[in-house]
């Protein structure tokens, strides 16, 4: 069940969302398949550390994350988190499946431009059974996220 936090959060921003519940599954692209949502409109939450800061790169299931192009774009040396580092961001979180909500953690959103191509995303829901599905553009409203261009 998505965790209270994460519902409040989005209802208290207006955010109209749908939730969807299937068997678990570890990977994003796993998820984007069992619940027949494409990949390119699964975003896939990464959370990268660098000078003692965190920041949220989200990405289509069907890509990975380029640390050259994310270091490059925001400057910083960039690493990814690791598993104990998300335990204490994310408490309410499973481990890997946390929402890209910068607003509800306190943290900045960095997204691939090819999401702002899809009319909706579908998002981890704080577990690896729940995925949450909403507008792009509420997205993009309630996250300010900045959109990284997409390197082909």
């Amino acid at each position: 069940m998505v965790p209270d936090t994460i519902r409040s959060y989005l209802t208290n921003r207006g955010i109209p969302f749908h939730v969807t519940t299937h068997s678990p599954r570890m990977t994003a692209q796993e998820t984007a398949a069992t619940t027949h949502i494409p990949g390119r409109c699964f975003a896939k939450t990464v959370v990268l550390k660098g000078d003692g800061r965190y920041v949220l790169a989200v990405v289509p299931a069907s890509e990975s994350v380029d640390l050259k192009r994310f270091r490059e774009a925001l400057g910083a040396p960039l690493d990814v988190a690791t598993e104990e580092e998300l335990g204490g961001l994310f408490p309410e979180c499973e481990t890997g499946a946390m929402p890209p909500l910068g607003g509800l953690f306190g943290l900045p959103v960095v997204v691939d431009e090819c999401l702002a191509e899809e009319q909706s995303i579908a998002i981890n829901g704080g577990t690896h059974r729940d995925v949450i599905e909403l507008r792009w553009s509420d997205y993009v409203e309630s996250e300010h996220p900045r959109v990284l261009a997409h390197s082909h």
